[in-house]
């Protein structure tokens, strides 16, 4: 997410009540969290595990709850007890969530838009595309030219995305939007949610069948394929021309390469190369996994063989 105009670290601490150390006139850009953080912009971090990620990411601020830590050249911090809590009022103060009465859609020449769909406020819709009943948009969708959508689908609805605390789950804030390309074609009752504070996007050309789920901040590339009950986690990068059979099951943060295919009933356990065929759970190369299932079957002979 941007800011328009940039603060710097001191301004932003101020608003925290955290203390500012390094660079503390360094402009802030943006905001996002760790899985699609730029440069210029503030992330926050809370775990040891995660100190070092964040400290050396393009982020130029560092919210965290811990000052003895090396700072990085030309970097600030801002120390504060609860980082992830600092950031969320800083998403809600600068990322407010719209009223639905908004009424200021865009909608392009040619679009027909159902009476039953419901559209979110600062969305934008290109030209000629088809919107069906009971289609929901949230806010700050942004979709291209020549799109089908059918009945039912939410696009844009909150992040899956909680901090777990003795007391519950806390809900982030969710900042982001969706960006659906040209061409693109979802079938009924599938849901595409917004990114924490950047997007999730969808190629041109990429079709996409009944009852998908897509995860926050996702990006799936061009030309796409996508067949029933696939399940997209979030911070998933899915490059051009890929194929997911039906109930495929993807986890957060893999990348699956161009071209790869995807047999149904998979389910990954971690990223895929381009170029190929993929079966099983955990997925590996078709052929190799057809091999181990023809063996498995014979396992019982060869049990009974050695007398066990």
């Amino acid at each position: 997410m941007d800011l328009n105009p940039p603060l710097t670290a001191l301004e932003l601490a101020a608003m925290t009540g955290a203390r500012a150390l390094g660079n503390t006139a360094r402009l802030v850009t943006g905001l996002n969290e760790i899985n699609r953080v730029r440069e210029g912009d503030l992330v926050f971090v809370d775990h040891p595990k995660y100190y070092s990620k964040a400290l050396n990411s393009a982020a130029t601020t560092i919210l965290i709850d811990k000052d003895d830590v090396t700072i990085p050249d030309g970097k600030a911090i801002l120390v504060c007890n609860d980082p992830c809590a600092a950031y969320n009022d800083l998403m809600r103060r600068f990322s407010p969530t719209l009223p639905w009465d908004a009424g200021d859609a865009v909608i392009g020449e040619g679009t027909y838009l159902h009476p039953t769909a419901v559209i979110g406020a600062q969305v934008r819709i290109g030209r000629d595309c088809r919107i069906g009943p009971g289609v929901v948009i949230h806010q700050r969708t942004t979709i291209g030219d020549r799109v089908i959508i059918h009945a039912n689908t939410v696009i844009g609805a909150d992040s899956f995305y909680y901090k777990k605390r003795p007391s519950g789950y806390d809900k982030m804030h969710t900042a982001g939007s969706v960006w659906i390309g040209d061409d693109v074609e979802i079938g009924a009752l599938c849901t595409i949610d917004r990114g924490v504070s950047a997007d999730t996007r969808i190629g041109r050309g990429t079709k996409i069948d009944n009852h998908v789920q897509v995860g926050h901040d996702t990006l799936v590339g061009e030309h796409c394929l996508f067949a029933a009950h696939v399940g997209i986690a979030g911070a998933v990068v899915i490059e051009d021309h890929v194929t997911l059979w039906g109930q495929v099951g993807v986890p957060s943060k893999v990348t699956i390469g161009k071209g790869a295919v995807v047999l149904g009933q998979s389910g990954l356990i971690g990223s895929l190369e381009g170029g190929r065929t993929y079966f099983g759970s955990p997925a590996g190369e078709w052929k190799q996994k057809m091999r181990e299932i023809a063996l498995m079957g014979r396992l019982p002979d060869v049990i009974g063989k050695l007398g066990l």
